[in-house]
């Protein structure tokens, strides 16, 4: 899953990249209104995390010039103000939920996993795909009952692949969604992932749920 995260407060913003990124998200950092307008005109985030003051304007106006557009990419707004005019303000803006400064930040990612767990997604916390379990709010995986060991990169591989049952996935998709705005795609990572993925799904006398689409990418599918 792709975040972007608007916040102008350059420790903060460390933070919550960081933060992020270890939970096993794609994180992109900027900090005005423009860069976040150019961001979600060109990448398919997830999620937006999207400080309300920001120095050339405010994330409502943001938030707000968004929807116009038709992008109804989840936003969850963060600012250090806590009057309910500013809380009406963004919500009505189109933001999703409202987070005020200073808060806990597993506060923050349990409010980014409820984000992506609404429509268009339309799944909970457990997604099944055969005999594969994915439970997105525990960070667990199990296979036939099996618990399986996976990094933070590798559980956000398979639930990127496990929404999209039956679908083809192609890599470019996966490193938008699964990597950040820094890979160079130059290299075979989600080739690597993918191998080291199927490596511990891996079940004596039963078949590979990931498939290989040659030229193409891979799909998830029951087996």
């Amino acid at each position: 899953m792709r975040v972007l995260v608007v916040e102008d407060d350059r420790a903060l913003g460390a933070v919550l990249v960081r933060g992020l990124a270890e939970e096993g998200y794609a994180v992109d950092l900027v900090a005005t209104a423009l860069d976040t307008e150019h961001a979600v005109d060109t990448v398919p985030y997830d999620v937006v995390v999207l400080d309300l003051g920001l120095p050339d304007g405010d994330g409502t106006d943001v938030c707000r010039r968004m929807r116009s557009a038709g992008n109804m990419t989840p936003v969850l707004m963060l600012t250090a103000r806590d009057e309910i005019g500013d809380t009406v303000r963004g919500l009505d803006a189109g933001a999703d939920d409202y987070l005020p400064k200073p808060f806990h930040f597993p506060e923050l990612t349990a409010r980014v996993r409820a984000l992506l767990r609404r429509p268009p997604m339309a799944i909970g916390t457990v997604i099944e795909v055969g005999d594969v379990r994915l439970d997105t709010a525990a960070h667990a995986a199990t296979r036939a009952g099996i618990r399986i060991a996976l990094t933070a990169r590798e559980f956000a591989l398979l639930d990127y692949l496990a929404r999209h049952e039956g679908a083809v996935v192609s890599r470019s998709d996966l490193i938008d969604h699964v990597w950040d705005g820094d890979y160079d795609g130059l290299s075979n990572v989600v080739d690597v992932h993918v191998a080291n993925l199927r490596r511990k799904l891996a079940i004596p006398a039963t078949n590979d749920p990931i498939e290989t689409v040659r030229g193409v990418g891979y799909r998830m599918a029951k087996v």
